[in-house]
């Protein structure tokens, strides 16, 4: 990085540089709006009221609740810096609830944080951050990014634990070279601990675990409240075809499952294969699980198509390893990845994010989503 450039990577004294910092409320985020605001930057905090959980002061294990609001409004005024509310519960709705449903209808496995950042976080706060003649979007996520000719690459946090640069593969280029990650290149332990210094009342809150819209992490009462009409009686059949039991619902099951299938047999039975149209479940030995192939749908690529043929690495799940894969681009749209080792458990609906290694680390190129 140029000597002459701030600390995210722009031509400016921080003192003539305005940055809007996404206030979740914890620890994360609140974390950086204090280090920009101590580096000397002109800070605007904002914090997006996403889902009506009907607990505005209750403490939840769930992001975007109204204790986080709560909390968010206390570490900005701590830091003397503006805040703002924006009020986007019409548009989760439509970008990001009604998507899951639909996709749990469909027999896939929705990741709902990914269209969270891909729709409103990133596309809606991108437009209000640009409307404040702000110069950068800093967000509290781990990921780690390194800017070179005015463009901004990302790549896999240095703490691989908490690592969330799969659920950002949709990220546009255009926001990409607006985005800033402080805390990719450190270790949470180390921002507790500038939590701490600063004196921010989040410093030892618990991090959110729950999708926000997701209490305890029960998909189906979500699915039975927005779709009560889904809950349909279906046929459970094994690979050769034989119907072998009965379930209640689709969307009690996702891909690799092992509980809650109640049919006995001599040995284990997992779920091998969701079939929406027939309203059907496949179940079968953990070795049919194995797969090498996957087919992608709605690409989106950070790179020239030219990266993806050399020491490709993809991971299909968010707490995934990185697994060694050739790409086949169909067309701009779809492309087949082949796996070197089988894995278990691939399901429609989850993100298949590309990576390779360069001298900063594990670049993120993009990726696709899994349609079979």
């Amino acid at each position: 990085m140029n000597k002459d450039l701030n600390s995210i990577g722009l031509d400016k004294k921080p003192s003539d540089t305005t940055v809007v910092v996404a206030m979740s409320g914890g620890v994360d985020s609140s974390t950086v709006a204090g280090i920009m605001k101590n580096e000397g930057y002109k800070v605007i905090g904002i914090t997006l009221k996403l889902y009506d959980d009907g607990k505005e002061v209750a403490t939840s294990k769930q992001c975007c609740s109204g204790q986080d609001i709560m909390d968010a409004k206390r570490v900005a005024h701590k830091l003397d810096i503006d805040h703002k509310i924006l009020y986007y519960q019409d548009k989760f709705k439509q970008g990001v609830i009604d998507n899951f449903v639909e996709s749990y209808l469909n027999g896939e496995t929705p990741i709902p944080c990914v269209q969270c950042n891909q729709t409103v976080k990133f596309k809606d706060l991108f437009d209000v951050s640009k409307d404040l003649n702000a110069d950068a979007l800093v967000t509290g996520h781990y990921v780690k990014n390194i800017t070179t000719n005015n463009t901004n690459n990302m790549y896999r946090a240095v703490d691989e634990n908490r690592d969330q640069s799969y659920f950002l593969f949709n990220t546009t280029r255009e926001q990409l070279n607006f985005l800033r990650f402080p805390l990719g290149s450190m270790l949470k332990d180390k921002t507790r601990e500038i939590a701490k210094n600063l004196d921010l009342n989040v410093a030892d809150k618990p991090d959110s675990q729950d999708i926000c819209f997701v209490p305890n992490g029960d998909y189906a009462s979500v699915i039975r409240r927005f779709r009560p009409d889904s809950f349909q009686k279906g046929n459970i059949k094994n690979i050769e075809g034989k119907v072998i039991g009965v379930h209640d619902g689709i969307i009690n099951f996702t891909i690799g499952q092992r509980k809650g299938i109640k049919v006995s047999d001599k040995e284990p039975l997992y779920v091998l294969k969701i079939n929406a149209e027939n309203n059907e479940i496949i179940v079968g030995a953990k070795e049919n699980l194995a797969k090498k192939e996957i087919l992608l749908k709605d690409l989106n690529l950070l790179t020239h198509k030219k990266d993806l043929y050399k020491d490709l690495f993809v991971k299909v799940r968010s707490t995934g390893n990185l697994l060694e894969a050739k790409v086949e681009l169909k067309n701009d749209n779809e492309a087949r990845v082949y796996l070197t080792n089988s894995e278990d458990g691939i399901s429609p609906g989850q993100a298949c994010v590309f990576y390779n290694k360069d001298n900063f680390g594990y670049k993120v190129l993009g990726g696709g989503w899994i349609k079979n």
